[in-house]
């Protein structure tokens, strides 16, 4: 049976091409590890120049408000200049959240880069990448390793924790895995992201044009030749959630350009301790939340410290107001009435996004995610980032059209 979300009974959050929570920085395009799915072709000499970095700022600033600004590539750690880009991005007013693969990350780096001003990191670690010493490990073995940067920035101290990982077709099993892991670790993992796998299929009955040319897409980092599934959905990897997690209630969402009802971020807040999940929160703490930072701050709320995420119990205050809350803070009390001790326990707070990218539909056209977050900047304007090699290849945007039979 399949999963099925109501959206009107959720928060579409309120972001916009110039009004947006994240935006996204690329300083390089050079990477050292490779990771199945990727967008960027990796190029060992992409690194740009802290002017260059400053002008993409600068468009940013000028065309778009934002709270958060991820910082991508490529892998950023490998930019030599990375500390005074992080120091850029904290100077303009903005929290620069650091969107890395970890390899390149050591503890005196760690504190270089919060000195500089660093807010967060998010770490992508998956089954699908080409780690030194980890190859064939499963999603499971790979907690160890999630678990030594989260410690990492423990140690080092009010920092925000996130991973992310691309589910593939074979790996869509193990997210309740890596779900229960992260509950496990709810004090030092704040944020779980869940991407599910997208490319270009080259052979599955489409041409790509640009303009009214046909072109050749098989050089571009995002385009397959082989036979892989590409459509895994939101609500597949919610029912695969479930399966542990049975009250598992997202409460907020970016739909898709193409279809309305279509999941492309997907939001859930949990509260619980290591030992059990009370429960979620509801659509009108998501929207108490984006309405009051926006009012107070200018900017929609991409990130909060681990202090405030620790701080659940008083937010279920807000229960009244809000009826996911009210459901938590019941399940929690008539917890406390069967181990009382549960009273001197931290509640935390814990995000878990779930992405489903770029859509082929039937008809050839492209579904993003409208009111994208991973907004760049290319050649002085606003692109997509998942879909700039289009740019850097051709000059223009690729447009998918149903091929027509060879009548020759």
């Amino acid at each position: 049976m399949d999963t099925v979300l109501d959206h009107t009974s959720m928060y579409r959050l309120p972001w916009t091409l110039p009004d947006n929570a994240i935006t996204w920085l690329e300083p390089t395009s050079s990477c050292n590890l490779y990771c199945d799915g990727c967008y960027r072709k990796n190029d060992p000499n992409g690194h740009k120049p802290l002017e260059e970095v400053r002008k993409e700022l600068e468009v940013f600033r000028r065309l778009r408000k934002t709270d958060g600004v991820s910082i991508a590539g490529g892998d950023p750690l490998t930019h030599p200049e990375i500390e005074k880009i992080v120091a850029m991005v904290a100077e303009m007013g903005q929290k620069p959240i650091i969107n890395t693969n970890g390899l390149a990350l050591t503890m005196d780096k760690l504190k270089a880069l919060k000195k500089a001003g660093v807010v967060g990191f998010t770490f992508h670690i998956d089954s699908g990448q080409n780690r030194p010493h980890m190859k064939g490990k499963t999603e499971a073995e790979l907690n160890e390793l999630r678990l030594s940067y989260a410690r990492m920035l423990a140690d080092v101290g009010d920092i925000s924790c996130a991973f992310n990982a691309t589910v593939y077709e074979h790996t869509l099993q193990n997210v309740p895995e890596i779900l229960a892991w992260g509950q496990e670790h709810i004090d030092i993992v704040h944020i779980l992201v869940f991407i599910a796998y997208r490319a270009a299929p080259v052979y599955k009955g489409y041409d790509y044009m640009v303009g009214g040319r046909k072109v050749d897409m098989s050089p571009v980092a995002y385009a397959i030749q082989e036979d892989r599934k590409t459509s895994i959905m939101s609500t597949d990897i919610v029912a695969e959630i479930r399966k542990r997690y049975p009250d598992f209630m997202p409460s907020a969402y970016l739909n898709g350009t193409e279809r309305p009802d279509h999941f492309k971020w997907l939001l859930t807040m949990r509260i619980g301790t290591k030992e059990r999940i009370y429960g979620y929160a509801g659509p009108k703490f998501m929207e108490m939340g984006q309405s009051l930072h926006h009012l107070f701050r200018g900017s929609y709320l991409a990130y909060t410290t681990p202090k405030t995420l620790s701080r659940a119990k008083s937010m279920l205050l807000l229960s009244p107001v809000d009826h996911g809350l009210a459901k938590t803070a019941s399940a929690y009390l008539h917890g406390l009435l069967r181990s009382p001790g549960q009273l001197f326990k931290r509640l935390h707070m814990q995000s878990v996004m779930i992405i489903q990218p770029a859509d082929f539909m039937e008809n050839g056209a492209l579904s993003m995610c409208d009111g994208c977050p991973d907004i760049t900047v290319y050649d002085g304007k606003l692109v997509w980032s998942c879909r700039m090699e289009e740019l850097i290849h051709f000059g223009d945007w690729v447009r998918p059209v149903i091929a027509q039979p060879d009548h020759s």
